[in-house]
Order: C-alpha cells, then sequence, then structure tokens
C-alpha cells in the first residue's frame, strides 16, 4: 500500500513535467503528506490542469465522508469491479503528484521507514482516481482521489509486498483522457506503462509522527 508520501518539486517543475497549466495553484511543499489531506493532481481532457483534491476516495453514493478514510488506495487486481472504485476507474482518473513516498519493514513496534524515489529524483505521477461526493442538500462538495497499487516489483519487494503504480509520461494522456473506458485498455495500460525500477534508502522514524514535516524527513540515515 501507499500510506505517505512526499512532493516537494516547484510549481514550475511540476508545469514542464506534465505539460499542465498550473494557474490559480499555490501549494507548499510537503514532505509527510498523510490521508485526508490536500494532495495535487492532474486532470483533464486535452488540456490538462492542476487541482487539489482530499486523499482518500469517498464515492458519490457514500452516506458519509468519513468512509474516505479507508479509501486511499485502490488495487489494481479489483479497480474495476469494485463498487467503490469501477466508475471512477472508467470515467475519472487523474496522476497524483508526487516526488517519492514510504513504506516500512520490520516488526510492529520496530518499524523502519524507507524513502523511494525515481532514480534521477524528478517528480511522477501516480495512477489516481477522482471522484464528487456532495452532501444531502448538495451544499457540500468534496473532492477526493485514491492511488492505484500493485504488486511490488524487484526493488521494492524487500521493504514491502505492495507499491503505487507510477506511471511513464508517454502514458500520461491516454489515462487522463475521459473516452479511454474500454478496462482492458486501462489495464494494459497499467502493465506496460510503469516505472519499476525504484532507489530507496532509510530515514528517520519521525516521519512516524504527522508533526514532522520538513526537508529532513527524507535524508538517509
Amino acid at each position: 500500500m501507499c500510506g505517505r508520501f512526499v512532493r516537494h518539486s516547484s510549481l514550475r517543475l511540476i508545469e514542464q513535467t506534465f505539460n499542465v497549466d498550473v494557474s490559480g495553484i499555490q501549494a507548499a511543499a510537503s514532505y509527510n503528506i498523510t490521508p485526508t489531506q490536500k494532495v495535487l493532481v492532474v486532470v483533464g481532457n486535452d488540456k490538462h490542469h492542476l487541482a487539489e483534491l482530499h486523499w482518500g476516495l469517498v464515492p458519490f453514493w457514500a452516506k458519509d465522508i468519513r468512509i474516505g478514510n479507508r479509501m486511499i488506495n485502490a488495487r489494481v487486481e479489483t479497480v474495476a469491479e469494485k463498487p467503490s472504485f469501477r466508475s471512477a476507474f472508467a470515467k475519472r482518473r487523474c496522476l497524483v503528484v508526487a516526488d517519492g513516498f514510504y513504506e516500512w519493514k520490520g516488526v510492529k513496534g520496530d518499524k523502519q521507514p524507507f524513502y523511494f524515489s525515481l532514480p534521477d529524483g524528478s517528480p511522477f505521477g501516480f495512477a489516481g482516481l477522482w471522484e464528487v461526493w456532495k452532501g444531502a442538500d448538495a451544499a457540500e462538495v468534496y473532492r477526493s482521489c485514491a492511488i492505484i497499487t500493485t504488486a511490488a516489483s524487484r526493488s521494492v519487494r524487500a521493504v514491502h509486498h505492495r507499491m503505487p503504480m507510477i506511471l511513464r509520461p508517454e502514458m500520461h494522456a491516454d489515462w487522463l483522457r475521459p473516452s479511454t473506458q474500454n478496462t482492458d485498455h486501462l489495464k494494459q495500460l497499467l502493465s506496460e506503462g510503469l516505472f519499476r525500477e525504484l532507489v530507496h534508502h532509510p530515514v528517520s522514524r519521525k516521519v512516524n509522527s504527522t508533526r514532522h514535516n520538513e526537508p529532513a524527513c527524507i535524508d538517509p540515515i
């Protein structure tokens, strides 16, 4: 799974990396992003733009937004069938902007956190889903997202058995296009268009606490 991640690249670099409109966005770097917080995502059709959504998908049919606390990840093996995700998988896909993510290894109470990133340290997009939930009176609108995960690649499995799906840039446009709705084609994108070779190093256990959110969180120890 992916339960914490990092986004520290400037908006200018994000604009260049994703060829995306960042106007109207003011987002500070975050070195310890946790569920329910707002994250940056790329959405759109022919023209992509950057938006802020809560991490933890709330299906449009949910009675309470608290369900999002349990919906931060969607397993690729079941994303097309599960009621919570299948509509968004078919029609509302996104890229969750990140520079890296954390995973933990060890026994309960004594787990060591590790930081994972691309070998060149560049920003990337997690394959994601997004949804809009409205309250009973339609006055409350909550926009949220989830990150799709898969079985860990060789470069990750020594630490954890699952990993978030990181899409290669050449797959971005097809993934984001709402008219791309064929399930087999979408799964093929996720099968063939991923970054699988990542690098990692151990980091301070202070990332276990959400109170810590500074560049030192990703420093190797």
